[in-house]
């Protein structure tokens, strides 16, 4: 099982070491190491308050850590201005909880955002033809473009949010509960969609969750956050083989053990036949974007 790998490897995307945060007297991480590899879609879980987001802010430098280091792409983080930082930052894409679109842009002009601000010389045509792509890359009608955020539903709020983190073609990708408060098709959905993005794009993925299903469905390892640090990275498996009282908790619980039992019905079972499951059971709800239609 993967704890902390001393310097980390050339296959690391993002280093964590010796990560401190804290908020007044109230320290969030004490000395947090983590790696992140290459290709890999890391699922980061841990109780409420154990500040996922915020190491997540911390490596996208929204939050400044009491000390520590961070390094993406190779490329230390933490101290460094916005001018130097700027390459590095053109990488990634975030989806934040609940999409964080800009209410009085439409989806196809909260796309063009990030554009717009790397590549300002970009025509308007061209724009508008690069929006369409990413709103349809993630599943999204070409109706959607045009539509404000007020008038979609959550589902389709974050997708749209999903579109804006892939403008600009990252290598990595920042999610931060993509599934909260989705209906379990449109989750499931929204998974597939991930996982699907992933492989297509090569792409490298950081994915704070809470949802079990997700982290047996897509993800290649898990990253536990307990007791102010990453406790334990593995696969699932290798986590439940600890007997760390929060793990066992939480994987061993009856909801983990539901969701571990589909994702053996998914892995065993015929794919043909899975595919043909989750297309019955997404026919009966309407089709993919059914419960996301737009308001």
């Amino acid at each position: 099982m993967d704890m902390s790998r001393g310097q980390g490897s050339r296959d690391d995307v993002i280093c964590v070491r010796q990560l401190t945060n804290r908020f007044g007297e109230q320290v969030v991480h004490d000395q947090l190491d983590l790696d992140v590899r290459r290709g890999e879609i890391l699922g980061v879980v841990g109780g409420s308050g154990t500040g996922k987001s915020v190491l997540m802010r911390s490596i996208i430098g929204l939050q400044t850590p009491a000390s520590g280091e961070v390094s993406v792409f190779g490329e230390p983080m933490i101290g460094r201005e916005d001018t130097e930082a700027r390459e590095v930052r053109r990488r990634w894409g975030v989806l934040f909880q609940g999409g964080a679109l800009f209410s009085t842009l439409t989806v196809a002009e909260n796309v063009q955002v990030p554009l717009r601000e790397y590549f300002p010389q970009i025509d308007q045509e061209l724009l508008d033809e690069i929006a369409a792509y990413k709103v349809a890359m993630t599943g999204l009608p070409a109706e959607a473009g045009p539509k404000y955020p007020s008038e979609l539903s959550g589902g389709m709020k974050k997708r749209a949010g999903l579109a804006r983190s892939l403008a600009l073609d990252p290598e990595l990708l920042f999610l931060d509960e993509p599934t909260a408060g989705l209906d379990p098709i449109g989750a499931a959905a929204f998974d597939d969609l991930i996982k699907s993005l992933k492989e297509t794009l090569g792409l490298t993925v950081f994915l704070i969750t809470h949802d079990l299903d997700t982290l047996h469905a897509i993800c290649d390892r898990v990253a536990v956050l307990a007791d102010k640090r990453v406790v334990a990275v593995g696969t699932i498996p290798e986590l439940l083989a600890l007997d760390h009282p929060w793990i066992q908790e939480y994987f061993n619980g009856p909801r983990g053990r539901v969701a571990e039992a589909a994702a053996e019905r998914n892995a065993n079972g015929d794919p043909l036949e899975n595919i043909k499951r989750r297309n019955a059971a997404l026919a009966s709800a309407g089709g993919d974007t059914a419960p996301d239609a737009i308001g």
